[in-house]
């Protein structure tokens, strides 16, 4: 009897050791002021992270664990990881060590299965002097964490990346002196996805999160060819950024501009066009109520006055002038891009279409998120793989803000001081109107006949316009 027990009591327990949990992969990502480590897991474990020093160690320690892979490599621009070690400490835990450049600072946290991966033990490291670490930082910053928001296609792909919801510290935006010359006008530019989130995949495998960011580098590149204009990137390679931080990103580098770039999906796989959104209005009202709940922290967004000191009335009255201005802006700088989509073949929706996407809430940035195709239709898939195809999104995007801005660019900047002295043109395009070019420069389009020598109001796809300086 004795014998029997013992053997149902191995048989009970036996699923319990084979089912011990498995680190199935150890994934590693570099941005410019952290890296992420990422644990496959087969189920939540217990762990331990300490430092050491004289030389600089992490150490992590994993609590029974199997783990019969491989750590990988730092990446060579890794600024915080030298090498990664692994070994097996009192016949029983996983013990990784990394081999650190700097002293750090870390945090880790486990996250559940989502429609991607499984559970997972996120470690973050940054540096120990955040201070000494940005001044290395030129372009553009990673976190540490994810966004999340209830609403649209963007956020239901966006949030999830490895972390949870954290908030980021505004910085306020003090705009340069003008000077003799004036300065850049700057355009923030944002690619969509990154790191662990991959975005949207198409049939062939395509990552949307590596399309978006060629299109951002190949439009990044244009507007710095642009006088007077001066691109920066938000993620300048493949790690995540959470959203609200890339708003805050955006304020940091002082833009004008905020543009980020997708590549949609659909479950049916004959969907296809472009699309260009824009801040809802509901979304714009319950942004303005999560800053208004901490206003001393806003005055950024209202032209530098600050909030604390005043009544709510008030406070939300200058915070709606604010956003009003900057979503009529968003609104017809977006309809000059979608304009130009349309001249590269099908839009998604003819008009700009409205929605609460968390990274176009910056109240005093006009902003939108260009959907540039949908990477889930083979041919459009195809098309966003081509080098061609990206330049003449790039292009079209380009176009778009510039005209706006040629129209009306803020008074400080090389645009508002030199563009009136030269001669202003406009190549007519496929929808295009004579009354709708006079109405967009703001000329009569009487005056727009005389400068041109037209005789009547036709005019031809690719014929060049000259604008009337008087207007």
């Amino acid at each position: 009897m004795r014998k029997l027990c013992l053997l149902l009591l191995a048989l009970v327990l036996s699923p319990l050791v084979s089912a011990a949990t498995e680190v199935r992969a150890i994934r590693s990502w570099s941005a410019p002021d952290q890296t992420r480590l990422v644990f496959d897991i087969s189920a939540p474990l217990e762990h331990q992270l300490f430092t050491l020093d004289s030389p600089d160690r992490l150490v992590l320690d994993l609590k029974k664990p199997r783990f019969s892979g491989r750590a990988p490599g730092p990446a060579g621009s890794d600024r915080f990881i030298e090498g990664m070690r692994t070994g097996i400490r009192e016949g029983r835990d996983l013990r990784v060590v990394l081999d650190l450049k700097q002293p750090v600072k870390f945090k880790s946290f486990l996250l559940e299965p989502n429609e991607q991966y499984g559970h997972r033990l996120v470690v973050d490291v940054e540096a120990k002097n955040p201070d000494s670490a940005s001044k290395a930082i030129t372009i553009s910053k990673s976190s540490t964490a994810s966004e999340t928001d209830t609403s649209g296609k963007a956020s239901s792909t966006e949030s999830k990346g490895d972390g949870p919801a954290a908030s980021v510290p505004v910085v306020a935006r003090s705009l340069p002196s003008a000077g003799d010359g004036g300065r850049d006008l700057i355009v923030a530019i944002d690619a969509g996805h990154g790191g662990e989130d991959p975005g949207a995949i198409g049939p062939k495998g395509t990552r949307e999160k590596d399309v978006v960011l060629s299109i951002a580098r190949r439009l990044k590149k244009a507007v710095d060819a642009e006088p007077g204009m001066k691109g920066v990137l938000i993620r300048s390679g493949d790690y995540y950024v959470p959203l609200r931080k890339r708003m805050a990103l955006a304020r940091k580098h002082k833009a004008d501009f905020f543009v980020s770039i997708h590549a949609d999906a659909f479950r049916d796989h004959r969907a296809r066009g472009s699309s260009v959104y824009v801040l809802s209005r509901k979304g714009a009202s319950s942004e303005a109520a999560r800053w208004l709940a901490q206003k001393e922290n806003a005055a950024d967004f209202v032209g530098g006055v600050s909030l604390d000191d005043k009544d709510d009335v008030l406070a939300s009255v200058l915070l709606d002038l604010s956003q009003t201005a900057s979503m009529q802006a968003s609104h017809d700088a977006a309809e000059q891009v979608l304009r130009n989509l349309k001249s590269l073949g099908r839009v998604h929706s003819s008009k700009v279409q409205q929605a609460r996407f968390v990274v176009l809430k910056s109240p005093d940035i006009p902003s939108m998120l260009v959907e540039t195709a949908f990477i889930s239709n083979p041919a459009e898939e195809k098309n966003l793989r081509s080098a061609a195809h990206q330049e003449k999104l790039a292009r079209a995007i380009l176009g778009g803000v510039r005209d706006y801005f040629q129209r009306d660019p803020p008074p400080d900047t090389w645009l508002a001081m030199n563009e009136r002295a030269k001669p202003r043109t406009h190549v007519c395009e496929a929808g295009d109107t004579l009354s709708e070019i006079a109405n967009r420069y703001g000329t009569s389009l009487a005056g727009l006949r005389r400068h041109n020598d037209l005789k009547s109001d036709r005019i031809r796809v690719g014929q060049v316009l000259k604008i009337p300086l008087d207007t």
